[in-house]
């Protein structure tokens, strides 16, 4: 089916049929992406207050054939909240105004969430019945509930908690015909036939429009703590989260590579940002431990400290001995990414691999992109889990845009190199707009035959976010 325009006259058609105040002009900022490749080409924006009314503006789309693209915080990073001109005008459906915590359940340890809340708001909803919601990302500010699950978002505590799909226990959503989907349970087993919930997770707005979660809460640490330590590069890091989680299991919240390259972007960038050091490591790690009722988190790593040290993996090291200090630790990590908007990437990468290759892909990588120029490198990230950020960058006293010529070439470079260690070239951004010719190049043929007839099946008119993970249909 030909997708038409959310033009003024379905507009109007639109608000007439629903209740006052649900369609607005769209505002700049329904129309912006945080890397600003994208600017958005709608013209009107559709605020519902309940699940009713985005199930009557899926049915009203569908049957004029228009596209609709959902919005939640704007914080993703590849594009999936833009529909750029040069196509059909869709709609822009917005959960800002479903945004209430529905429920709280502590003794099951459990919180249902509206697509709109805040992840931050949940933190804080978490935390007046002494529990936690581990999903962590340094968007948590303004990104919803909605777009982390639609992106299957990931964040710093994944080594321990696992990604957002793992923290859900059902969600509710509508599907591209306007039926609602009631799975929004509280149960940890539920063997009933196919698995909904993780289908639309994941999916991108894609398949349907989340509209609430129920997420698992976890116990609060009874105590955390917090280290930085200076290791000789990635594969002793490797080495020392193998020893770490040897002496303190599932004790190991985070583990944060960081390089020097970081640190000189944050000195040059941030400088009021202060650095515990006077000489910055080339390579070091930041450790986050949250332990239980009784235990020491500072001796536990101090301990760790020692040992690494006599097994010639560590050569320095800080454990944080307040709070402030360890807010300050983190401040470092959670500020890289601001440091490298200012400086300007040329290419930016949110690549998987398998942890016995990282150090083999951070030492090949360097080679490669010499052959299309020289260049910075700020590789960083989730090393507990096999995420690094690779971002290739000018050289001093140049611009990104003096190698806009080569930016595509640095990126197939790098996921070609993904590719060959059998990473992923999308670990937690997910694909968007921006990867679907990633996705088209590197994955699996069979899965992609799968997508495709699930895509066809769910959204025959093809009126879901179109444009994202898959080609529209011809």
């Amino acid at each position: 089916m030909t997708l038409t325009d959310a033009d003024d006259t379905f507009a109007e058609r639109l608000a007439g049929a629903m209740p006052d105040g649900l369609m607005r002009r769209a505002e700049p900022r329904y129309l912006e992406e945080p890397r600003g490749r994208w600017k958005g080409a709608s013209r009107w924006v559709a605020l519902p207050r309940s699940v009713d009314e985005v199930a009557a503006l899926v049915r009203s789309c569908g049957a004029q054939g228009v596209g609709i693209v959902p919005y939640g915080g704007g914080t993703g990073l590849v594009g999936g909240q833009v529909a750029p001109e040069g196509g059909p005008v869709p709609l822009v459906v917005s959960f800002e105004r479903m945004a209430a915590i529905r429920s709280v359940h502590p003794e099951e340890n459990v919180l249902v969430a509206e697509s709109g809340a805040i992840l931050a708001q949940v933190h804080e909803a978490a935390g007046a019945v002494a529990r936690l919601f581990p999903l962590s990302l340094a968007s948590e500010g303004t990104a919803r509930i909605g777009g982390l699950l639609s992106t299957n978002a990931g964040g710093v505590n994944v080594l321990r908690y696992g990604n957002t799909r793992d923290q859900v226990l059902g969600i509710e959503a509508v599907l591209p015909d306007g039926t609602i989907f009631h799975g929004l349970k509280r149960l940890r087993k539920d063997n009933t036939g196919y698995d909904l919930r993780n289908l639309l997770i994941g999916a991108e707005g894609t398949l349907g429009l989340i509209t609430a979660a129920s997420l698992k809460l976890a116990a609060r640490p009874a105590a955390s703590g917090t280290a930085l330590m200076t290791v000789a590069g990635p594969e002793a890091a490797l080495d020392l989260l193998a020893m770490a989680r040897d002496h303190l299991g599932e004790a190991v919240s985070a583990f944060e590579l960081m390089s020097r390259t970081g640190f000189d972007f944050l000195a040059e960038t941030i400088p009021e940002l202060r650095q515990p050091w006077s000489e910055p490591p080339d390579w070091c790690v930041l450790i986050d431990l949250g332990l239980p009722r009784g235990l020491d988190p500072q001796e536990a790593l101090e301990r760790l400290f020692v040992e690494a040290m006599e097994a010639g993996l560590v050569s320095d090291g800080l454990v944080a001995q307040s709070d402030a200090q360890r807010e300050s630790f983190w401040a470092l990590r959670e500020h890289i990414p601001e440091a490298n908007k200012r400086v300007g990437a040329v290419a930016s990468h949110d690549i998987s691999l398998p942890l016995g290759t990282i150090a083999d892909f951070v030492r090949e990588a360097p080679g490669r992109l010499a052959r299309l120029g020289a260049f910075r490198i700020n590789c960083f990230g989730h090393l507990g889990d096999g995420n690094l950020h690779y971002n290739v960058f000018p050289q001093p006293g140049h611009t990104r845009s003096e190698h806009d010529d080569v930016r595509a070439e640095v990126s197939r470079a790098v996921h070609d190199l993904v590719a060959e260690h059998d990473g992923s070239f999308s670990a937690e951004h997910g694909v968007g707009r921006l990867k679907v010719g990633d996705l088209e190049r590197y994955g699996d043929a069979g899965k992609l035959s799968a997508m495709r007839a699930i895509k066809a099946a769910l959204d025959p008119r093809g009126i879901m976010n179109p444009g994202v993970m898959l080609r529209p249909a011809p």
